[in-house]
């Protein structure tokens, strides 16, 4: 199972905050930390219908995304550090500028946000630089993700995709479980889940439907400030995620066969019982149901599943009560 830990824009665009994160998050199992690579000059523009008072510290949208952008070079020591832990680095580009600054940071696959998936311009710009990129399936149809998904085959990128719904935070009518299975059959790729419900549920379900990349935004705490804190899980979920999910794969990878029960034939001799009459009974009383009892172990009367045959039969000698019955005690 590949787990990101998506930590996005959790720092609120603190570089110190955004390297504690790595140190907290990399305990915890996972397969990689991400961020979001916003180049606000890049990517958006005056007419952007988001572009309203977004917070008491931030009078637009734009003003939000300038104050959590970092530097190139913030990003390659924020780079730099998940390599010295060893873990690795991701970020979602949001422009090609973007993928500009991830090439020279030194990524190895790419995150394409469900934003993102229409924009066959950032499509080409990642297919050029050959690396796998996995494809967030949120606001997309199926028709798009067609049309997504055919263009990078053609240019032969390595491609996954991620059931996802974009809702904040994502209540359980919403996780959209049914479509993990639809995606595995319609394009033949690795499918995985991203997650905003900040439960674990969500993903444990996905894992246990074969999803094979889990990712879920991250904080510190579901109270801070920022527009993912209250869809984000905190350390302590993510580390019970990654021990739980890694316990459902290998599940998975060892099927049970119930046409067989050979294992448990020892565990069935101590467990399953015998028939044994409840009551003192003289020689020829004829066997009721109300006569009966089953007892362990196994072995030492008739079967419970032969009761039925028994009835109405007549006992060849008297019975003690709690006594086992054997086809030998019956005329």
């Amino acid at each position: 199972m590949f787990t990101i830990a998506e930590i996005g824009q959790a720092h609120d665009g603190s570089l110190g905050m955004a390297h504690a994160y790595i140190d907290a998050f990399v305990k915890t199992g996972v397969s990689a930390i991400k961020f979001q690579l916003h180049i606000a000059k890049a990517e958006s523009s005056v007419y952007e219908p988001f572009r309203i008072k977004f917070s008491q510290q931030d009078e637009t949208r734009f003003d939000y995304w300038q104050r959590m952008g970092f530097t190139l070079e913030q990003w390659k020591s924020l780079k730099q550090h998940c390599d010295d832990v060893g873990i690795e680095f991701m970020a979602s580009p949001f422009s090609n500028l973007a993928v500009d600054w991830l090439e020279e940071i030194g990524v190895k696959r790419y995150k394409i946000g469900s934003g993102e998936v229409n924009n066959f311009l950032l499509l080409e710009k990642i297919a050029q630089t050959r690396k796998p990129v996995i494809l967030s399936s949120g606001m997309s149809s199926f028709e798009e993700l067609d049309k997504s998904i055919l263009f990078l085959k053609e240019k032969q990128v390595e491609v996954s995709v991620l059931q996802c719904t974009t809702s904040y935070p994502t209540q359980p009518e919403n996780y959209g479980l049914n479509v993990i299975k639809e995606l595995k059959k319609r394009y033949d790729i690795p499918v995985g889940f991203s997650d905003h419900s900040g439960a674990l549920a969500a993903c444990l379900a996905a894992a246990s439907l074969g999803a094979e990349i889990l990712e879920f935004h991250v904080a510190f705490s579901k109270e801070q400030f920022g527009p993912d804190s209250s869809s984000s899980l905190t350390i302590d979920q993510v580390k019970d995620l990654v021990n739980y999910t890694h316990m459902i794969t290998k599940a998975l990878k060892h099927p049970i066969d119930k046409n067989s029960n050979a294992n448990y034939q020892h565990l069935k001799l101590i467990f399953e019982k015998s028939l044994a009459v409840n009551k003192d009974l003289k020689k020829g009383h004829i066997l009721r149901f109300e006569d009966l009892e089953a007892k362990k172990p196994k072995g030492h009367g008739i079967h419970p599943v032969e009761y039925s045959k028994i009835i109405g039969k007549k006992i060849a000698v008297d019975k003690t009560a709690w006594d086992f019955l054997n086809h030998s005690d019956l005329e």
